[in-house]
């Protein structure tokens, strides 16, 4: 199969797996474009890592198909893997041999070129993931985010053009996960990210474009911009006001272009939302209005922004939870 042309690296049609009748994944159909840090996002059980065997070729699929860099994930997946990077979820390493030693040791099965030249490239790949002053230390005395940081360096020393991440922050301390999206934000200039996770903070960080999975079925994907701006939240001004607030609620609650309007009080601070049909009239008469009643002031306004905690229990339930 030609080299794929378009600007996706990933693409599934109809994707599906099944174990003993059992649906692990479901149809699933996703595009992942170039250059980007794609967030894959689903609850434990949701069908992350089936996805990840099918793509790599460690799984077949029981129906549909899917290519990367163009190339069918059955018939070609020894040239896929040539040319992908993958973390699993735990990596493991025997712990008596130095970071330098474990790249070195996975380098030796891309590159035959001068000794010089490999240990060039294992000492580029030790800077890019920060470990550069503990590349000679035995990894059995590092901790989790370290060990993490060189399970990228050993995917990323052969220079992959596509990255597969399964979970690399899920066991790790706020610094560790710190640390390892830092990593990957450093990554993007060099590859395209493809990594699973549960973890909706860490998403809404890296992320330029997300996919939710849940029980298996495909139940978002788009841009992270596009996604917390999404139709079914529509726009929403949040208000802190001190004061009486009845007669600016009325006066608000009249007002065509208002759809909503929720009031909570905590410590003499009562915060409106108020969700608007018309963004033009909130943006030229919503402030005005309540700056017109003179038995409040207010305190802070601003447009709010959605979560993607928000999203992802719209479409999930907020009965899901990760790992």
């Amino acid at each position: 199969m030609e080299e794929n042309q378009n600007s996706y690296v990933i693409e599934t049609f109809g994707l599906g797996k099944s174990y003993q009748g059992e649906s692990a994944l479901k149809a699933l159909n996703l595009k992942v474009p170039k250059h980007s840090i794609f967030g894959f996002l689903g609850p434990n059980g949701a069908g992350k890592t089936t996805t990840i065997k099918l793509l790599l070729g460690l799984a077949a699929p029981t129906t549909g198909t899917a290519t990367v860099f163009g190339h069918d994930i059955q018939r070609e997946s020894v040239e896929i893997r040539r040319r992908v990077g993958y973390l699993a979820q735990d990596p493991r390493y025997y712990e008596h041999m130095s970071a330098r030693e474990v790249l070195r040791f996975t380098a030796r099965f891309f590159y035959t070129g001068p000794a010089a030249e490999i240990e060039q490239r294992i000492d580029e790949t030790l800077t890019l993931v920060g470990l550069e002053t503990k590349a000679d230390r035995p990894t059995k005395g590092f901790s989790g985010g370290e060990r993490q940081r060189l399970g990228i360096a050993q995917a990323q020393v052969n220079y992959p053009d596509l990255l597969i991440l399964d979970e690399p922050a899920a066991s790790l301390d706020p610094q560790g996960r710190y640390d390892v999206l830092e990593v990957m934000e450093r990554l993007r200039k060099h590859t395209t990210i493809f990594y699973s996770t549960h973890i909706l903070s860490d998403v809404q960080r890296v992320s330029d474009t997300v996919a939710i999975l849940n029980h298996g079925e495909l139940v978002a994907q788009a841009p992270i911009e596009a996604l917390l701006a999404g139709a079914d939240h529509g726009v929403v001004y949040t208000l802190s006001l001190k004061g009486d607030t009845t007669a600016a609620q009325a006066t608000m609650r009249s007002q065509p272009w208002v759809a909503s309007l929720t009031e909570t009080r905590t410590n003499g601070i009562t915060r409106w939302d108020v969700g608007v049909t018309d963004e033009t009239a909130a943006e030229s008469e919503l402030l005005r209005l309540v700056l017109s009643d003179r038995a409040i002031n207010v305190t802070d306004f601003g447009r709010k922004q959605h979560n993607l905690e928000e999203v992802f229990l719209s479409m999930v339930g907020d009965n899901q939870h990760g790992d």
